[in-house]
């Protein structure tokens, strides 16, 4: 197994109302998973190759909760890596060389049965996790706009998080409301207004790392 680690920021939107009852072992609001996932890393790396700077991305869905499976999913690699990054990056994503159960990306895999060819693509992610808010386009593929999430009466901003001490994704993420806009395909026309969360992913072949917390 190569060893790689990584520290990123995470930008996730899935169908869901805000909280996604996937947070707390419950099934999905409206009984499908569809979610785009989007990482820009600020530091990492698998063995010798250095993963600094990079993004990657991810579109998927389920007919049902995610432990079911048949899923569907496409990965999006940042056109800038170089041959070994690509590599490096489609194999972390994919959840190779990891620890079964350890993350989120292998319990997507596992969870897959259709994969879509893997693309190289222009990648921006700009995100603030404090302030809930991202704007995310791989190009040709999709396009996510996350803000805070906003109170109904009074149109104030709401802030919640969620703690997940044992989780296989992050420590703590901040929830916000998102939309994702797909020409890829992958298509996720039920992400419109609906859950998101920002959050650091600081993770391992073993899982996350709790010095992210």
């Amino acid at each position: 197994m190569t060893p790689w680690e990584i520290h990123a920021i995470e930008v996730q939107n899935c169908n869901c109302a805000f909280g996604c009852p996937c947070q707390f072992n419950a099934l999905p609001t409206y009984g499908t998973c569809e979610a785009s996932v989007s990482v820009t890393i600020q530091k990492g790396h698998y063995g010798d190759v250095s993963l600094d700077g990079l993004s990657a991305a991810m579109t998927a869905k389920w007919p049902g909760p995610i432990h079911e499976g048949n899923g569907e999913q496409q990965i999006i690699i940042d056109e800038r890596a170089t041959a070994e990054q690509r590599t490096a990056l489609e194999a972390i994503v994919s959840g190779q060389d990891t620890e079964d159960m350890a993350t989120i990306f292998w319990i997507v895999s596992a969870m897959t049965t259709t994969r879509h060819e893997t693309l190289y693509k222009p990648i921006s992610i700009e995100a603030d996790v404090n302030a809930r808010k991202a704007h995310i386009v791989v190009e040709d593929v999709y396009e996510a706009n996350v803000e805070p999430i906003k109170n109904p009466v009074t149109g104030a901003e709401h802030r919640a998080r969620i703690d997940i001490p044992h989780g296989f994704e992050y420590s703590i993420a901040e929830i916000a409301s998102g939309t994702t806009t797909t020409q890829g395909v992958v298509s996720l026309p039920n992400n419109v207004d609906t859950h998101s969360h920002l959050c650091e992913l600081h993770m391992n072949n073993s899982g996350v790392l709790k010095t992210a917390a």
